[in-house]
Formats: C-alpha cells, sequence, structure tokens
C-alpha cells in the first residue's frame, strides 16, 4: 500500500522545499520496532506470493486470511484499528532522511463496487495523497471494505506517481477481481503471530504482515492511548517496515529503519475535533497570514512586521489551549520561518513563508470545521502559491499546484452547487493546460480568477 513512496501515511508540516527541520517529540521511541523479525518465516514457493529469490514469508499455517470472506454490509467500517467509515480526515507527518512528508488521508462520498469472484461487493473510496517537501509525490484512491466477521478488506487502488509535477508512473496500481483477490489489511480480533497479507497478487503487489503486539501505548494527538497493535510488514522487494494501529485512529506510525523513515498521526478527524465555533485566535491566524501575503507582495515591511506580530500573539494564545503536539510543532517552525523572511524583506521567501504557515494553520481549523471546509480553504492559499511559482517561473512547481488543486476539489467539489462547480472545473482544467505548457502569465491570471470563485465558499 503506497510503497512507492516507502512513506506508509504521513507527512511535512511545512508547504515548501528545505523549509522543516527533522520533527521533534515523537513519543514512539520506547516502542521495540524490530527489523529483524523475519525468523520462521519461508521461502517464497509458491504462485500465491510475489516472486524474489530472497523473500521470506510465513508458512501458511500462520495465516488468517485464507478463507473468504462474506460482505453483507460491507461499507459500514466499525472496526476500531481500521475505522475508516468514521475517520474523515487525517493528517500526518514526518522524515524520510532530510525530507519532510506530509500525507492527507480522506474518506471521500463515494461508493465503488467491484466484482470478485461473481459477486459485486460495495466499498469505501479513501484518498491519499503524499507530499515530500511540499510538493506532490503521490495521489491515490484506496477501496476498502469489512466482512461480516469484522474484518476489513483491501480491494485495490488507483495510484499515480509524480516527479516535479509530472505523471512518472502508475506503479501499484491494482483491483480485486480483475487482477487477483482482495486482502485483508485488518482481522476483526488480532493476536500476536497473526499473519495475513493486505496485497498478494503476483508479480504486482506483496505485504504480508505478522502481528507482534497487540498491547502498545502510544502518545495521540490528545494524550495516551492503549491497546494498540504493532506489526512487521514484509515487502515484495525484503524490506520490512514496523506500523502501529491505534483505535480510533486506525495506522497510527510506521518506521522503516533501513531509510531513516518515520511518519506518525498528527491530527485526525471527527475523534480530534473540539465542540463549539472556530475560535478568534485562529481566524486571526488565517487572516493575518493572508494579508502578510499582500504587504510582502507590495513590500509594505512596516505591515508585515505588525502582522507578524499579530501572527505570534495569536498563536501563543491558541496555542495554551492544548494544540496536538505534532501540529504544534508544525506552528511552531512555520512562524519562525516565516519570521525570519520577513526579517529579510525579501518579498518571495515571506510570501513563501506565509503560504506554508497558512497551509499548518489549516490543520488547526480541522479541529472545529469540516474537512471539505477546510480543503476550500487549502485551495485558497494553493492559488496564492501558484501566482508565487509562477513569478518565478517554476514550471514543475506549477504542475504540481496544479495537481494539488485536482486533489483537493476531488474532496469538496460535492459541497459546491452546480454553475459554481462548473466554473471551478473549467478553471482547474485551464490552470493546469497553462502550467504544463509553461504560460506563467496565464497560470497567474487563472489563479487570480479562481481565488474569487473561491471567495465566500
Amino acid at each position: 500500500m503506497h510503497r512507492n513512496l516507502r512513506s506508509l501515511s504521513l507527512g511535512s508540516s511545512t508547504f515548501r522545499r528545505d523549509t522543516s527541520p527533522p520533527l521533534v517529540g515523537m513519543a514512539l521511541v520506547t516502542v521495540c520496532l524490530v527489523a529483524g523479525c523475519a525468523s520462521g518465516r519461508t521461502p517464497v514457493d509458491s504462485p500465491s506470493a510475489e516472486s524474489s529469490p530472497a523473500l521470506q514469508t510465513a508458512p501458511d499455517s500462520a495465516r488468517i486470511d485464507l478463507e473468504m470472506p462474506t460482505f453483507s454490509d460491507p461499507t459500514t467500517i466499525t472496526n476500531p484499528l481500521f475505522p475508516i467509515s468514521d475517520l474523515t480526515q487525517v493528517v500526518q507527518v514526518g522524515t524520510e532522511g532530510d525530507v519532510a512528508l506530509r500525507h492527507e488521508i480522506t474518506l471521500l462520498p463515494e461508493i465503488k463496487t467491484i466484482e470478485w469472484e461473481s459477486q459485486q461487493t460495495d466499498t469505501l473510496v479513501s484518498q491519499f495523497v503524499a507530499y515530500g517537501d511540499g510538493r506532490v509525490l503521490e495521489v491515490a484512491r484506496d477501496f476498502f471494505a469489512q466482512a461480516d466477521d469484522g474484518s476489513v478488506w483491501y480491494f485495490g487502488e488507483d495510484v499515480e506517481n509524480y516527479v516535479d509535477g509530472v505523471l512518472d508512473n502508475t506503479d501499484g496500481t491494482w483491483l480485486a477481481g480483475k487482477d487477483g483477490p482482495p486482502g485483508m489489511i485488518m482481522p476483526a480480533d488480532p493476536k500476536v503471530g497473526d499473519v495475513y497479507r493486505p496485497e498478494n497478487i503476483p508479480g504486482l503487489v506483496f505485504e504480508e504482515v505478522t502481528v507482534t503486539s497487540v498491547t502498545e501505548a502510544v502518545d495521540g494527538p490528545q494524550g495516551p492511548i492503549s491497546e494498540a497493535m504493532l506489526v512487521e510488514e514484509l515487502l515484495a522487494d525484503g524490506v520490512l517496515e514496523d506500523k502501529i494501529f491505534a483505535p480510533g485512529y486506525g495506522e497510527f506510525m510506521a518506521q522503516v529503519l533501513s531509510e531513516d523513515e518515520l511518519v506518525n498521526v498528527s491530527i485526525g478527524v471527527p475523534i480530534d475535533a473540539v465542540s463549539g465555533p472556530v475560535p478568534a485566535e485562529v481566524y486571526q491566524l488565517t487572516t493575518a497570514s493572508a494579508d502578510a501575503y499582500i504587504a510582502a507582495g507590495a513590500a509594505d515591511w512596516a505591515a508585515v512586521t505588525a502582522l507578524v506580530d499579530s501572527l505570534s500573539t495569536a498563536w501563543t494564545s491558541y496555542r495554551e489551549t492544548g494544540v496536538p503536539p505534532l501540529t504544534a510543532d508544525g506552528m511552531d517552525v512555520a512562524l519562525e520561518a516565516l519570521t525570519a523572511a520577513a526579517g529579510t524583506q525579501d518579498a518571495v521567501a515571506t510570501q513563501q513563508a506565509t503560504n506554508d504557515l497558512a497551509y499548518v494553520v489549516t490543520d488547526l481549523r480541522l479541529r472545529h470545521e469540516s474537512p471539505a471546509a477546510v480543503d476550500m480553504e487549502r485551495m485558497e492559499i494553493l492559488a496564492r502559491q501558484i501566482m508565487v511559482d509562477a513569478a518565478a517561473e517554476e514550471k514543475g512547481f506549477l504542475t504540481g499546484d496544479a495537481i494539488h488543486l485536482e486533489a483537493l476539489w476531488a474532496r469538496t467539489s460535492h459541497t459546491v452547487d452546480g454553475s459554481t462547480a462548473s466554473r471551478i472545473e473549467g478553471q482547474l482544467a485551464d490552470l493546469r493546460g497553462a502550467a504544463e505548457s509553461g504560460d506563467f502569465p496565464t497560470t497567474a491570471d487563472i489563479a487570480q480568477a479562481l481565488r474569487q470563485s473561491l471567495t465566500g465558499l
């Protein structure tokens, strides 16, 4: 699942290249993450596993996914360790070497029906978007269903992998029924020693999971979480990955020691939502960052300095209310970067820093607003970002911005009425075309028109 990235579920706190130091405060270092627990496995020697001479897999006697499941109510997913019916959006952050990672996982308002073994199964659709140093790496749609016994099954994914804003490949794409069988991704009642394969299509995809603990304690966005599950995942290329699944969050942490990768949940809703209206401090963070973007473009440094001061005051006040730790870390980093950029009176760097900070602020808003409303704000920030990248004539960044916008629109379009939705869809199509052709002035003009269309939504 998303193995082309080697980054299981999480990403960066900032919005652009080389602006984020390694995350601090990861509280999972005490978890026993073993990278060499392949003892007891047997070599791949059957057509049911990925062919690799060095790959060692568990014997079939250890597997719990060999019986065909039945699906009477497949889109009601109640498994606490994979609660995708309830989790409307999850933000995950981390690093791979010196690259900052950010992933956004969002439940889409649609059902995909998949035919397998002469039966049709409705599946939930989840969108996965990954960023490296703030730029799009992957956009995927994943398909999940819960069996009658409470286990959750993976029915495939549509994957697009990007390099410098250009579609590089669709590696990792597969569909149950068309390419092979679905795979169990979460047992109904996992026990130590259980083995199952979320992906198991020869020559295409392969993952084998072994449960190593079901009594882990982890530090979550709101405090300690007990009865989390630790697993070791064997990939088709022999890489071992450790994951933690936490009640209420699903996939919570992932680590690949061999590749210096660690990713973790930063915030998930509705589990981390806060009741009541959006606090004044959060609105101030949104409006002041947008105003600072405009002031920097006009080289009004007195206004920029005043706005940065107001941002610092608002953040200090809101931080005291209790913010998820990794989100707070991201805000601290973004505010420090904005303060430094403003101090140099570099308009481009300051505008970039305001966008970086504004995007982190959307994670604060996610505690108080619907994901669709937050994603609409992210689209407005992306429109500003396009204007920065167009001015810098960064064609790769521009096309990546267009892809990012389209991914956000896929999550929000259902909330917009017909005529406005048609206008925005047209602007997005025109923007993609202008970006891909390197027409920087036209791309900037379309981005400005898109900002006007988004006003008030």
